[in-house]
């Protein structure tokens, strides 16, 4: 297991004000952190993966689509033109930051809804899309991840049953899904069931609480989760994500208005050691 943070908590771009912060969690003692990639040029991260090479950090990466004008599942000819050129820049960056997973809800726009589920048509385009990205993916040693959300965040992926669907039609070894308890503490009735079910897909472990804050402190079951993932046989990354109302830019995306855990040492430190004593004890 490589245990990450998912610097959302930080900020929607790292950029060097934000190091002395990434350099306390290699301290702490996490293999990884996993990067926002929202905006930026390919030569901003490949800066920011050799900062976090000297500091013993693995990169991982979330991306999303956020735009509706840039749609990979759209019947315009043209939007979903440009949401193939967005899906592309995330690889540019994944590979000049060097990411070891690219995971995020890259597949429809955070919070555009249709007045439906999902077509036929727009998950054929989303296969097609994603299938080419997992071929790029596996040319270049990294895997993808795509996160499912909940129903009040996206129509497209909401259910592990139809996240393994999905990925059993992309049907590619590079590709696989981010799993996420925070989601899936709204969407699904048994979290081990559906761990099960999703299976050898899951390629990324999203551990995130109830409220979002500190990871021990809410409602989910940790210790049956992490239990489950271990049966699997999963041994790959596992990510903290947890958010503050300290970063404007994503509290209307994530609706969190108030402070969900006292500082950021507190959160890193606390959540760290939950995290490893749970999964050895698993």
């Amino acid at each position: 297991m490589k245990l990450g943070v998912n610097l959302l908590c930080l900020a929607g771009h790292i950029e060097e004000s934000h190091l002395p912060q990434i350099e306390r969690i290699a301290e702490i003692g996490y293999d990884h952190v996993e990067v926002p990639v929202m905006r930026g040029d390919a030569g901003h991260y490949e800066w920011l993966g050799r900062r976090l090479d000297a500091m013993g950090l693995g990169r991982a990466q979330t991306s999303i689509v956020p735009d509706p004008d840039a749609n990979p599942l759209s019947d315009d000819a043209d939007v979903r033109r440009r949401g193939l050129a967005h899906l592309s820049w995330i690889q540019d960056c994944a590979e000049a930051l060097g990411s070891e997973t690219v995971g995020g809800p890259f597949h429809a726009p955070i919070g555009h809804f249709t007045g439906q589920g999902p077509t036929e048509d727009e998950i054929e385009r989303g296969v097609e899309a994603h299938r080419a990205m997992a071929e790029r993916a596996g040319r270049h040693g990294y895997l993808l991840a795509l996160e499912h959300l909940n129903r009040f965040e996206t129509y497209f992926l909401n259910t592990m049953e139809q996240a393994r669907a999905y990925a059993d039609r992309v049907d590619h070894p590079a590709f696989g899904i981010m799993y996420d308890t925070f989601h899936a503490n709204i969407e699904e009735r048994d979290q081990p069931a559906a761990i099960r079910l999703l299976g050898d897909r899951m390629h990324v472990l999203h551990l995130s609480e109830n409220d979002r804050g500190i990871v021990g402190r809410g409602q989910i079951d940790f210790a049956g989760i992490v239990r489950t993932v271990r049966e699997t046989g999963f041994d790959g990354h596992v990510v903290l994500e947890a958010f503050g109302a300290g970063v404007p830019e994503l509290a209307a995306a994530t609706r969190v208005w108030r402070p969900l855990f006292p500082d950021h040492d507190t959160l890193f430190r606390e959540s760290h050691d939950v995290i490893r004593t749970t999964w050895e004890a698993a």
